[in-house]
């Protein structure tokens, strides 16, 4: 139980700081209908999960060893996150009732959710010495009770998370919706310059 406990803690100080996947669940959660912020709410986590898993047993380390591999990551990833921080920006904001909302494609979620959580080099290098130190540390059943609880942390936060913003989202006005959009915008394509000038130095190395 105490490795159990021990990934709910980690897993929740590995998912709550505020980044593009937060970012893109809380514009969700303010502009969607229901089905569509629990469904954003799946996907993430499913992504989210399975980068930890990933992480766990060192798929970073296999990343951070192929530099062309981390190169074309950069790359793509950078171009990716500001492509998404534009949308987000010039988002209008509107804030109709249920039957208003325009639903987000599905396509688009699952898009969106991987390029937030799977192309994030820094998560995947990060999340991998982080997960995989304590993987050395906890052989066996521990290390899977581990992982299981950096998982149900993942689970409890996007579901409660999501579901907390859209409870009090009628709090929200047009004109602070559209305030959140420019600077969740912005903050989204300042992560993707943030991810080309590591391509550029990178490059340069």
């Amino acid at each position: 139980m105490n490795a159990l406990m021990q990934g709910l803690v980690l897993g929740f100080a590995y998912v709550m700081p505020i980044g593009a996947q937060n970012i893109f669940a809380i514009n969700t959660a303010l502009t969607q209908r229901r089905s569509r912020i629990l469904l954003t709410a799946l996907i993430i986590f499913f992504f989210d999960a399975t980068l930890a898993i990933a992480c766990f047993f060192g798929v970073g380390g296999i990343m951070s060893s192929n530099r062309i591999l981390e190169l074309a990551i950069l790359l793509a990833g950078g171009l990716i996150v500001i492509w998404i921080g534009w949308g987000i920006f010039r988002d209008k904001g509107s804030m109709e009732g249920d039957q208003g909302k325009t639903e987000m494609a599905v396509r688009k979620i699952i898009t969106t959710a991987c390029v937030v959580t799977w192309f994030n080099p820094q998560a995947l290098i990060d999340g991998s010495m982080m997960l995989g130190a304590f993987r050395t540390s906890m052989p066996g059943a521990a290390g899977r009770l581990f992982i299981f609880g950096v998982c149900a942390a993942s689970f409890i936060w996007w579901f409660g998370m999501t579901s907390v913003v859209s409870l009090f989202h009628s709090k929200i006005t047009p004109k602070m919706l559209r305030g959140i959009n420019i600077v969740c915008g912005i903050i989204i394509m300042a992560y993707g310059c943030k991810l080309l000038y590591n391509f550029a130095v990178m490059l340069q190395g």
